[in-house]
């Protein structure tokens, strides 16, 4: 797969707020667990020209070569790790960038991996049913599409993509089989529920409940916020923007949860909470880009910030 570096530069969201909101001081250390092509991580970098440390981790190796390249300036500066972010703690461990004074997940779909049509992420071109972040992962969305039973396909386009017309485009999707394309995947699922109306396209919800499944996006974050607690030094932040209500309900609800002292009996032996607050939130509501950024980046309409610090 060739790309021109140049123009593969992906236009990060929420830049200046993610700096801000990650509280970048000298001599510390950061990191970015969704490196993409390493535009958040240019800002923290740039910020204080070569006085803190950023490791940047991501599951695709296209980004982490673009990444690679973007990043070249501050390459005394940076670790960048092709890796998972469900594996955030080992790999802290393992490159002995630990404790951390910040971090960072940006969980977009990046432009690097749309504007790529063999990728199968979009809907906009034709392409195989892949939508793998790292492609030696072995399920893809074409699995997926032609080897689920009806019902099972139609339970995850509802779940994961909050289409409620699952089963309609689960019957028609079996009844196309086999589907290979994806953009015969988005004419399945405009033929059942019908053209455009609005500012979301009819495939959508399909294609991003493919593109969980196939990534394990939800359980993978889950598990990388938990590991963030044991990552983050006393006052490290942790920044997450979210693109859709699955994910920032996860990161809503972690972040509630441990800013609040256990409330069970304390002789109940099952209890599992946190027994002491491990956060304080440093904004109540989430942060969303202005007009202006998203006039520019029309993506990062949906996008929304929560911002934590460890106590």
């Amino acid at each position: 797969m060739s790309l021109t570096l140049t123009k593969m530069v992906h236009t990060p969201v929420l830049v200046d707020e993610v700096v801000e909101a990650l509280n970048i001081r000298p001599g510390k250390r950061y990191v970015d667990c969704t490196l993409g092509g390493g535009g958040h991580a240019l800002a923290v970098l740039s910020k204080l020209q070569h006085s803190c440390e950023l490791l940047g981790i991501d599951s695709d190796p296209e980004a982490i070569r673009i990444a690679q390249h973007n990043l070249y300036d501050y390459f005394e500066s940076t670790v960048i790790i092709n890796d998972n972010f469900y594996n955030l703690e080992n790999i802290c461990k393992e490159t002995d960038f630990q404790p951390v004074d910040g971090i960072l997940f940006d969980l977009g779909l990046s432009s690097l991996q749309l504007a790529t049509a063999e990728r199968g992420f979009s809907f906009q071109n034709s392409g195989p049913l892949d939508m793998r972040f790292n492609p030696d992962e072995q399920l893809t969305a074409a699995d997926i599409v032609n080897k689920l039973p009806e019902s099972k396909l139609a339970q995850l386009i509802y779940i994961y993509g909050e289409e409620p017309f699952a089963n309609k485009i689960a019957k028609n999707i079996v009844n196309s089989r086999p589907v290979t394309d994806t953009a015969d995947l988005a004419a399945i699922v405009i033929n059942t529920v019908g053209e455009q109306h609005g500012k979301i396209h009819p495939a959508t919800r399909t294609f991003q409940a493919l593109r969980i499944a196939v990534n394990r996006e939800l359980d993978h974050l889950t598990s990388a916020l938990e590991q963030s607690l044991h990552c983050l030094a006393p006052g490290g932040r942790l920044a997450v923007i979210s693109y859709h209500s699955l994910e920032d309900r996860i990161v809503k609800n972690f972040m509630l949860r441990e800013t609040r002292a256990c409330i069970c009996p304390a002789n109940l032996p099952e209890c599992r909470c946190k027994h002491t607050p491990q956060f304080i939130l440093i904004n109540k509501h989430p942060m969303i880009p202005t007009d202006s950024e998203i006039a520019i980046n029309p993506r990062s309409r949906s996008a929304k910030l929560r911002i934590a610090q460890k106590l």
